[in-house]
């Protein structure tokens, strides 16, 4: 759980302040200003300023809730069996005042919110919509004012299958907007300025699998600054996947979150995360980590990490914050998906705080005090016990017990780099593969030089055919190994045959 590298804090000065989804302090908009997006393209999934609008009239069969009755709508789906639409009239709908109230749907339910249907916990209920029941659907309806726990869900709080939820508005809500399950579908929703997350994907104790995040507007979550309160607890973002088999994260716009905008992190398989536009977030756009097997392809970074990388220049700290980062995460042919590498085609990036990261923390494995995911070892070996003397020291197990930044293919990707719009004179300009010395703990097969040179030279991690603009620099091996273009390129490295460097369009 959470980043490797000296825990990567994730925190952030303030949210974005974005027309229509701005509910942070007044003091801190200055801060953001610089980094706010200016222009949205047509494709991008605008919702929260155009939301779509639910049927203005009850459908054929479906039961109406009154929203001058406290309450009507859990009543009414306890006193109706499964497979029964119900239709929330227009209106301010309450639950009874207790922070434990909720709708409890049956199998196949539906909720349908009519125009300017709200459903508010009025920061006294913890949870709208909870429960086992399989494949409800949730549409058109504003879910807002509930107050989840730490690191729990308003929506579908206990990560049941099945759930479709389409065209809401889930915002201003402690903890998570929604949780997810298998085969949970989240098309066209507004998720924004939540306490923690817009979405937790995670289910004790399980892998969820075909899940589908697509079209939604992601921006301003992580009111609550996580980070900073739990430093290093790798609890916040705008979406975080949690041992997720299977995604596709699409035509998304993720903007504006305080951290990090997706994170997926630990044990994740098989994701295709495309067609995205990602910007202005605190911190990395996109954040791979301890998972496997993904294409991430046409998708567009701008002006990310911004906050957290300027922090942490300031402080002097060398290590390569990126944009895109890849953490002790790689492909694996054992582990199936539709592809057997990480693949980063495609995409453009421009004007972040540095580039794209593959990064191996060579303490971080199965069974060391050293791994943040506490409790969980790799796909390969599901029993933690197995990694330790003798046996890890040698194959299959000294593989096996860790997560590995390998098989990486970066390519045909373009990356713009104008410091004058970032504002910065050093450490925004990098692309790295690189690892730490190994040091702990004291039995580590792990130690010395081992990782960064694998991760450098011998784990198949690739640039090449990429369209460079601007003044990049290049880290290898370890933080203080920078690098030109010409070192980069030549031997031992061997990176970026087939790209091309400007230091300005049209340059």
């Amino acid at each position: 759980m959470g980043i490797s590298w000296r825990a990567w804090p994730v925190a952030a000065l303030a949210l974005l302040a974005v027309a229509g989804c701005d509910d942070g302090p007044s003091d801190t908009r200055a801060e953001r200003a610089s980094a706010a997006p200016t222009a949205v393209s047509s494709g991008v999934a605008q919702v929260c300023d155009r939301p779509a609008s639910g049927p203005a009239t009850a459908p054929k069969g479906a039961v109406s809730v009154d929203p001058a009755v406290p309450g009507d709508l859990a009543a009414k789906t306890r006193a109706h069996p499964a497979r029964t639409t119900f239709w929330l009239r227009p209106g301010v709908h309450r639950l009874p005042p207790d922070r434990y109230a909720q709708v409890i749907p049956k199998d196949g339910n539906v909720y349908l919110g009519a125009p300017g249907a709200v459903l508010d916990g009025r920061k006294v209920n913890q949870y709208a919509f909870g429960g086992g029941a399989h494949d409800v659907t949730v549409r058109y309806l504003t879910v807002q004012g509930f107050v989840a726990p730490h690191d729990e869900g308003v929506v579908n709080h206990d990560s049941a299958d099945g759930w479709v939820i389409e065209h809401a508005t889930i915002q201003h809500n402690s903890g998570a907007g929604l949780m997810a399950g298998a085969r949970q579908r989240v098309r066209g929703n507004c998720l924004r300025n939540n306490g923690q997350y817009g979405m937790n994907a995670y289910k004790n104790g399980d892998r969820i699998t075909g899940l589908v995040v697509e079209g939604n507007e992601i921006t301003g979550n992580n009111t609550g600054d996580w980070e900073r309160r739990k430093e290093g607890c790798g609890c916040t973002g705008g979406v975080k996947f949690w041992a997720v088999d299977g995604a596709d994260v699409r035509g998304n716009w993720v903007h504006g979150n305080r951290g990090t905008g997706l994170w997926a992190d630990t044990n994740n398989n098989d994701f295709l995360i495309e067609g995205n536009l990602i910007e202005g977030n605190d911190g990395a756009g996109l954040i791979y980590e301890t998972s496997y097997n993904a294409v991430i392809r046409e998708n567009t970074f701008r002006r990310n990490n911004w906050v957290e990388g300027r922090r942490y220049a300031e402080r002097g700290d060398t290590f390569p914050f990126a944009t895109l980062y890849l953490s002790e995460s790689g492909g694996e042919p054992r582990v199936p998906a539709r592809t057997a590498k990480i693949d980063v085609h495609g995409n453009v990036l421009e004007n972040n705080w540095s580039g794209i990261t593959l990064w191996e923390n060579a303490d971080r494995f199965c069974n060391s005090p050293a791994n943040t995911s506490s409790g969980d070892c790799t796909l390969l070996v599901r029993d933690t016990a197995r990694c330790v003397r003798p046996g890890i020291a040698r194959a299959p197990l000294y593989g096996d017990c860790r997560w590995k930044t390998q098989r990486v293919d970066i390519h045909d990707n373009r990356f713009v780099l104008d410091k004058s719009v970032v504002d910065c004179a050093a450490m925004c300009d990098r692309m790295a593969v690189l690892a730490n010395y190994g040091t702990y703990p004291d039995w580590s097969p792990y130690q010395g030089e081992r990782v960064a040179e694998a991760i450098t030279g011998a784990q198949h991690n690739r640039w090449h055919d990429n369209e460079y603009v601007g003044p990049w620099t290049f880290v290898a091996h370890d933080p203080s190994r920078v690098l030109d273009v010409g070192q980069w390129r030549g031997a031992p490295y061997r990176q970026d045959t087939g790209s091309t460097f400007r230091t300005r369009d049209g340059g």
